[in-house]
């Protein structure tokens, strides 16, 4: 979009080992006039480089978690209203033109705006599992809001309304089934732990439940059955997420943090 069209819109993206991905997400933000990218300094592949090879501001950051990763980087921008984007997620061109027609005169009593976010996986959109319309607040006036301090599933706190658009962003959610088994794993922990910060306590069985329920609404009742093998493999980590949640939970409500095994000399004796 040219110059004398761009509207005084940020984009925050945070990234980590996403050099297959983020050129679609950057691509697909000329209508910005400001964006920032921070990239996890641990990462191991050529993110940073791609990042910085579309002139955009890019800074590089230790992890500090999803909720103030994403901060730093609203922080960072340069305007009030900021798209929040993950590198693994573009705006298409009907959802650009929508953004900037809504920042052409934005109503004073919205502070945020969701959107639907259409989830790609093995090069479709799937609508099953749960995965459809998976609504995200996106577009944000950072003056008016910040982030929830969750370890995970953070969330845009908004000091004012907040509307739901009918426009679409899209995921490239996975790669492949390790991807969802790795989001399984790390969530399920983070998870656990916000859980037991909060006070939430769990029975050894709240977790077969969640689990076994999980996986019935997700496969049955949603109809992750319709979408063939995937569909019963994200069922499957749907609801592994869920068991290993609770279990985590009760995990640590019962034992605390894993014990360090005692250093023992294991040096064979002469019997002879």
């Amino acid at each position: 979009m040219p110059d004398s069209q761009k509207y005084r819109l940020s984009v925050a993206v945070i990234a980590k080992d996403e050099a297959d991905r983020i050129p679609i997400c950057l691509g697909s933000l000329d209508f910005a006039d400001d964006v920032v990218v921070v990239v996890d300094s641990a990462s191991q592949d050529d993110t940073l480089a791609i990042a910085q090879s579309y002139g955009y501001r890019v800074l590089s950051r230790p992890w500090m978690g999803y909720a103030r990763q994403k901060q730093f980087a609203v922080d960072n921008c340069a305007n009030d209203w900021v798209m929040i984007l993950d590198a693994d997620e573009c705006i298409p061109g009907q959802t650009a033109k929508a953004i900037v027609g809504l920042l052409a005169d934005p109503p004073v009593d919205i502070a945020a705006y969701g959107f639907m976010r259409r989830n790609i996986f093995h090069g479709r959109w799937f609508k099953r599992c749960g995965w459809w319309p998976d609504r995200v607040v996106r577009l944000v006036d950072r003056s008016r809001g910040k982030f929830s301090e969750n370890l995970v599933h953070e969330q845009w706190v908004a000091d004012g309304g907040v509307r739901q658009l009918d426009v679409v962003i899209e995921h490239y959610s996975f790669r492949n089934y390790a991807g969802l088994i790795e989001k399984m794993q790390n969530y399920s922990t983070l998870a656990a732990q916000q859980m037991k910060n909060d006070g939430r306590r769990a029975r050894w069985w709240t977790s077969i439940s969640h689990g076994l329920w999980t996986f019935l609404r997700s496969y049955f009742l949603e109809l992750g059955i319709l979408e063939g093998f995937d569909g019963f493999m994200i069922s499957t980590t749907n609801a592994g997420g869920s068991y290993l949640k609770y279990a985590k939970l009760w995990e640590l409500w019962r034992h605390g943090k894993a014990r360090q095994v005692e250093k023992v000399d294991c040096k064979a004796t002469d019997a002879s």
